[in-house]
C-alpha cells in the first residue's frame, strides 16, 4: 500500500476516535436554566436519554446511549429528580445517572409546628399532597406499625435531608425515627408526676405553645402539673385554638365557649393528642417540670410570663401588664 493512500487511512483512524470523544466530553451550556429529569421506577434508558436529548441536556444521541450500555448505566438507573444547569457533557450526566446524584431537599420542621404545618412544609418543598400528610394522623392502620396513638406530637422538629420523591410514608417514619432516636434515653423508669409518655408528650406540646424561653418550661409545665393535680381546668389558651382547626387572630370569648375535645376552659384534664411538634427542651420540662405552687400565668409583653398562685395575684399581674405597671417576670 503506497504512502499516499495510507495517510488518509491513519488520518481516519486518528479523527474518528477523536471525533467521538469531543463528543462524548464536548459541554452543552444551558446557562442559568435548570432542566429536571424525573427518573421513576422502572424507567428504562431509553425514555431517560429521550428526555434528555428532547430537553437539549445533551446533543449526542451515540454518546449518550453507547457509552451507557458500555458502563452498564442502562441497567442500574436509581430513581429521583435529577437537575441540570450550566454546562454538561455526555460523560457528566452519565456520571450523574450513574453516581445517583439526584436533588435531596433540606428542610426544617420548627419546634411547635401542628401536623397542618408539617405537612405544608412537606407539600412546598417536596411537592407531596398536604391532604395526604394529614391523613396519615388518622390512619389507624400506619398508626398501628408505629405503635403510636398518633403522628401529631411525634414529627420531631430537626432540619431533613430528604431525597426528591421519597413516598409520604417513608418521610413520616423517618421524622417518627427522629423523635426516638432524639428521646431514647431521656425517659426515666418512672415518670414521678404520674403522667404515662403520650400525657408527658401532650403536655410538652402545650407548654411548647405558651413558652418562648427554654428556661420559662419547666415553669409553666409546673403550673399545668399543678392545676391537673388540683383537679383545676387547664385553661389553655393553645389547646382551643388548636380545637379550632388554627387561628390567625386572638381568641375571643365565643371561642373558649366552643365545644370540642380540645377546649381545656370546657373539659378538665389533658387534650386527647398533642397539638403540635415539641422539642426536646418542653419535652424535658414536663417530665421534670419545677417545683413550685403557681397556678397561673400571664404573657408580660417581652417574651416572658409573670407566674402567681392565686386568681387575685393573677389579676393584678393582668392589670399591671396591660397598665405598664411594676416589672416582668417573676
Amino acid at each position: 500500500m503506497s504512502k499516499k493512500t495510507l495517510l488518509p487511512i491513519l488520518i481516519v483512524i486518528l479523527l474518528v476516535p477523536g471525533y467521538f470523544l469531543a463528543s462524548y466530553l464536548w459541554p452543552v451550556n444551558l446557562g442559568e436554566q435548570r432542566v429536571t429529569l424525573i427518573v421513576e421506577p422502572g424507567d428504562g434508558f431509553k425514555k431517560v436519554g429521550d428526555q434528555l436529548l428532547a430537553q437539549e441536556v445533551v446533543s449526542s444521541k451515540a454518546m449518550l446511549f453507547v457509552p451507557a450500555r458500555w458502563r452498564g448505566i442502562d441497567k442500574k438507573l436509581v430513581p429521583g429528580r435529577y437537575d441540570f444547569t450550566g454546562s454538561n457533557s455526555c460523560k457528566s450526566v452519565l456520571d450523574k445517572l450513574e453516581n445517583g446524584d439526584f436533588v435531596v431537599v433540606r428542610l426544617t420542621v420548627y419546634e411547635g409546628a401542628p401536623i397542618w404545618k408539617v405537612a405544608s412544609i412537606l407539600s412546598e418543598r417536596l411537592e407531596i399532597d398536604s391532604a395526604e400528610v394529614v391523613a396519615f394522623n388518622t390512619n389507624t392502620a400506619f398508626l398501628e406499625t408505629l405503635e403510636l396513638p398518633s403522628l401529631e406530637g411525634y414529627l420531631f422538629p430537626e432540619t431533613y435531608f430528604i431525597p426528591w420523591g421519597t413516598g409520604t410514608r417513608q418521610i413520616l417514619s423517618d421524622m417518627v425515627a427522629m423523635y426516638r432516636s432524639q428521646t431514647g434515653d431521656i425517659w426515666p423508669e418512672e415518670i414521678i408526676n404520674g403522667l404515662s409518655r403520650e400525657e408527658i408528650i401532650i403536655m410538652a406540646s402545650i407548654v411548647e405553645a405558651e413558652a418562648l424561653l427554654d428556661d420559662e418550661k419547666p415553669r409553666v409545665a409546673s403550673v399545668y402539673q399543678n392545676r391537673i393535680r388540683r383537679r383545676m381546668k387547664l385553661d389553655a389558651d393553645p389547646t382551643v385554638i388548636y380545637g379550632l382547626g388554627g387561628l390567625d387572630r386572638p381568641l375571643n370569648r365565643r371561642d373558649l365557649r366552643q365545644v370540642t375535645p380540645y377546649n381545656t376552659y370546657r373539659k378538665k384534664g389533658l387534650p386527647p393528642t398533642p397539638i403540635n411538634s415539641p422539642g426536646l427542651n418542653s419535652i424535658k420540662a414536663a417530665l421534670y417540670p419545677d417545683s413550685t405552687d403557681y397556678l397561673y400565668f400571664v404573657a408580660d409583653g417581652s417574651g416572658g410570663h409573670r407566674f402567681s398562685r392565686t386568681n387575685a395575684e393573677h389579676n393584678r399581674a393582668r392589670y399591671e401588664i396591660k397598665n405598664g405597671i411594676g416589672q416582668s417576670g417573676m
